[in-house]
């Protein structure tokens, strides 16, 4: 006999994690599976492949606001990371302490810049770092946070460093779809990275945005695709899919955005209302439209995931890349939490599918879990 929560149709609330795949993006890869051909190849089966690639790259151009030469994609948004942060050198590298695995791990510990108690880069902290630090280096800040959806003062950060004589890469995966505008020039940057899966591509596909006059080594090397920047045949089933992605959310626009600041409100609104003594961590700071990381007073939150996906509600409790770890999150630690607190804390994170009925469904769900 199935349960209540197998006959209701289950909610998908775990967006910054990895979003559904959109049915553009669906058909455009089921469409290019059927094409033969290496893109390098210069016959008509692989002009017609690199077609594929050039549209793409149009795609993800027009969504980051940049000349499509100035798109390289990547084996997702860690490949990106990666590319940026190993490409201009042997100098000095900082980022904030709340960055992504991905970012923190290239980082040595001393580069790990504080933030605010609402998850905010210390703009203070940076400055003392570049006057200490020899120039040329890299700064690396995202601009929203996956966890919190706290959003960094990046074109800040990046004017600071620009005048200390620095480069400045921005992780972007969690913005597309869900801020607008979503602009690469007006954040001031050298590098971007994008990443298909969360804006409802497939995954295993990315992109870094590479600013005219930058000139990167590549960590992958090999053949001289992606204009010598990284190696390696393209991904084209990927490749298609991330640029039907990023067409639609270019189609959207900032309806999508309002769309779901109105849901997330709602979403927080009913879960405070449910059990007043939580907290939403960041709430102090812009956040995007789509986050909640919301701090249970009492219950861990191994134990409320656990309750909700038996209730048929998936959300998170953290960085997807860090799950099963043991330890509670860095993101909320950086931010001043003690170990037991960081512990107590849920991440709900809204997309492109996500309904009012989701909404709704999760508030009931959220209530008897409270009572």
């Amino acid at each position: 006999m199935p349960s209540a929560a197998e006959r209701t149709p289950p909610v998908y609330l775990d967006h910054n994690a990895s979003a559904p795949l959109r049915p553009e993006a669906t058909a455009a890869m089921q469409a290019t599976l059927e094409i033969t051909g290496n893109p390098s190849s210069i016959h008509g089966h692989g002009r017609r492949a690199r077609t594929v690639i050039d549209d793409a790259r149009d795609a993800v151009a027009a969504l980051a606001g940049v000349p499509p030469a100035w798109v390289v994609f990547t084996g997702g948004g860690s490949d990106a990371n990666a590319l940026a942060l190993t490409g201009l050198g042997t100098g000095p590298r900082l980022c904030s302490a709340v960055e992504h695995d991905s970012v923190l791990r290239w980082v040595p510990e001393a580069g790990h810049l504080p933030v605010d108690p609402a998850g905010r880069l210390d703009l203070d902290a940076l400055s003392a770092a570049l006057e200490a630090a020899p120039a040329p280096g890299l700064m690396s800040l995202m601009r929203a946070n996956n966890e919190t959806g706290v959003l960094q003062p990046v074109a800040d950060a990046a004017a600071r460093a620009r005048a200390a004589g620095w480069w400045t890469h921005c992780d972007a995966v969690q913005t597309p779809g869900r801020l607008w505008p979503f602009d690469f020039g007006a954040l001031g940057v050298d590098l971007m990275t994008l990443s298909a899966h969360k804006l409802g591509g497939p995954a295993g596909v990315g992109a870094l945005i590479v600013a005219d006059g930058v000139t990167l080594a590549p960590h992958v090397r090999g053949g001289g695709q992606e204009r010598g920047r990284r190696a390696g045949t393209e991904n084209l089933v990927g490749i298609a899919g991330f640029g039907a992605a990023a067409q639609a959310v270019v189609t959207e626009g900032p309806a999508e955005t309002e769309r779901l600041r109105s849901l997330r409100d709602r979403l927080e609104a009913g879960l405070l209302e449910a059990g007043p003594d939580a907290v939403v961590h960041g709430s102090g700071a812009e956040r995007l439209p789509n986050t909640i990381c919301l701090g249970h007073p009492t219950q861990g939150a191994d134990m409320l995931l656990m309750r909700l996906d038996l209730a048929g509600v998936s959300v998170s409790s953290g960085s997807a890349c860090s799950s099963g770890k043991v330890t509670p999150s860095h993101v909320l630690r950086a931010m001043g939490l003690d170990e037991t607190a960081a512990r107590r804390a849920l991440r709900f994170s809204l997309g492109w599918s996500t309904t009012d009925a989701d909404i709704d469904r999760t508030i009931t769900v959220w209530r008897a879990i409270a009572a």
